[in-house]
């Protein structure tokens, strides 16, 4: 197996990976509609780079201490979990808090880009099952006779760039939705309500089946 073949074929196992709704699209998604473009963006980033993290730990061989210690691997999966069901449950108890009426959601006025990029490098580490799909895939596609860090960095970029490219598509088609509300007429501020609502109750799921996931 070649460089360039390798590339290709990861690329397209990445990049079904990528569309599949799951935890980090509904970030992006909640992280769009609510603060903006700009943090959207940021909240991506954030997640890209927990993605080279996890990468360069399974080339390095780290992420393997997931399989082979069940111990390591239950002590990430419980802070993931603790972490998904504390941001769900909070966005869920800020609704029950602010009245509808209200002024500019709290989180625009103290969420900072840096806040959003935290927000979503912390959701990547802490989710173990990436560290799992990063060292049971990774090994696959890297040739003999190259260095397994860089492979996995190159892979790891690929995914990136795959999944910034996704975002991007998602970002700018909610401006596009968000647009068609404010000519519906529609409360932007009643529509985040909705989407923080189905954003906290997705959180708390996944931190749910996180939690009780042995695997």
């Amino acid at each position: 197996m070649t460089i360039l073949s390798a590339v290709a074929s990861f690329a397209v196992v990445a990049g079904l990976l990528t569309i599949v709704p799951g935890l980090d699209t509904a970030l992006v998604l909640r992280s769009a509609a609510t603060h903006g473009r700009a943090h959207a963006f940021a909240t991506a980033l954030g997640i890209g780079t927990g993605a080279l993290a996890w990468g360069a730990a399974a080339a390095c061989g780290a992420s393997a201490l997931l399989t082979a210690s069940q111990t390591a691997y239950t002590a990430l999966r419980v802070a993931g979990a603790a972490y998904l069901l504390w941001m769900g449950i909070g966005m869920l108890r800020a609704l029950r808090r602010e009245p509808v009426a209200a002024g500019p959601h709290p989180e625009q006025r103290t969420v900072r880009l840096s806040g959003s990029y935290r927000r979503g490098l912390t959701t990547n580490l802490l989710n173990p099952k990436i560290g799992v799909f990063y060292m049971a895939m990774l090994p696959q596609f890297v040739p003999a006779d190259t260095s397994h860090l860089a492979m996995g960095l190159l892979l790891a970029l690929v995914h990136d760039i795959e999944g910034m490219l996704w975002f991007t598509l998602l970002i700018l088609g909610t401006e596009r939705v968000a647009a068609l509300l404010r000519r519906l007429k529609v409360s932007r501020r009643a529509a985040q309500r909705s989407l923080d609502a189905t954003t906290g109750t997705v959180l708390i799921g996944f931190g749910l089946n996180l939690a009780l996931s042995e695997h």
